[in-house]
Order: C-alpha cells, then structure tokens, then sequence
C-alpha cells in the first residue's frame, strides 16, 4: 500500500470514527473530505471496511441487549414486535434506495455543493427541532405502534440524500412525531 493510500485511509477513517456516532452524516464528511483533499475514489473494499469497523463498534456496545433479544425473539411478544418494528422502518429506506440507487450514486453523490447545503441544514433542523419539539407520546422504543416505525422509516429516507444523517434523519423524526429524545436517539 502505497504512503500517500495509508494516509487517505487513516484521514477517512478519523473522519469516520468522529462522525459516526453523533448526528452528522460520517458519509457526507468522507466524500467532503476526499473531494476537497483530492483523494482518488477509495473503492468499495475501502467503503465497506471502513462501515465495517462502525458496525463491529455498534456490536460491541449493543452486543448483549442483541443477544437477549435473538434468545427472547421465539417467545416474547414485546421483543418480536419490537424486531417487527425494526424491519417495518427499515422498508422505506431499502425500496426507495434500490428503486433508486442509481440517481443516488451517479447524480447526487457527486455533488459536494448537495452535501455541503444538506450537512448545514440537518444541523439547523436538529437544533430547531430540539427546540420546538412536540411534547412525548412515546416513551419505550419496543413499544411504539407499527404506525409510528413506519413513519419514522419514511424520515429515514431522507438520508438517502448525501450530507443528510440517517441518525439525525431518525431523530428529528421521532421527535417531531412524538417520541420522548432519549427513545428517539436509541431508536
């Protein structure tokens, strides 16, 4: 590998490790970051190892409430609502990304002025909606109505959108649509 690729990669995968976990979009930021550096495309071996290290991070936090839920799964309603819950937002996101993905890829991922203008308005709708939220209906994340995830899954499609949190896209949804801030962040 060359010295300059072990520096891209250990610049991107900084950037990563910072964003990751807040509400920001860690994907805009790369891209930002490689366009305005001048970094070649990474690949897609890069991009699915640096995603990679985020989700083994996500597992190792979560790991024992995921374990208790696959052992709870055959036998507790709660938890195979919840689960239901889960894959119920998870649809919106998934179809309309594969209906169109190649829009996303070709069109908007290449414009850094895009995920320049939608990192700045996540962050101000974020701290709007942290001000003006409604006040909580909704308290326990395995406990919402199906309705609700998947309202809450419609409002993850926004982060199909470069620059625009799937976090942030979560939370402002769920906030906006009742749930209580620390049920939305865990959401």
């Amino acid at each position: 590998m060359e010295s300059q690729t072990i520096v891209e990669a250990l610049l991107l995968g900084m950037i990563e490790g910072m964003t990751e976990f807040i509400p920001v979009s860690s994907t805009g930021h790369i891209l930002l970051a490689g366009h305005f550096l001048g970094f070649h495309s990474t690949g897609k071996a890069f991009e699915i190892l640096i995603q990679l290290g985020a989700i083994l991070a996500i597992l190792s936090v979560y790991f024992h409430r995921l374990w208790q839920m696959l052992v709870d799964l055959p036998r507790d309603r709660v938890t195979r609502h919840f689960v239901l819950g889960i894959l119920v937002a998870f649809l919106p996101a998934a179809v309309i990304g594969a209906l169109g993905h190649g829009f996303i890829k070709t069109v908007l991922f290449e414009s850094p002025r895009l995920i320049c203008v939608m990192l700045i308005i996540g962050g101000l709708v974020l701290l709007w909606v942290d001000r003006f939220k409604p006040k909580p209906l909704y308290h326990d994340v395995e406990r919402f109505p199906l309705r609700l995830y998947l309202q809450i899954g419609l409002f993850q499609c926004l982060s199909l959108i470069p620059g625009t949190s799937r976090s942030g896209s979560t939370i402002v949804g769920a906030l906006l649509l009742g749930v209580d801030k620390r049920a939305a962040a865990e959401f």
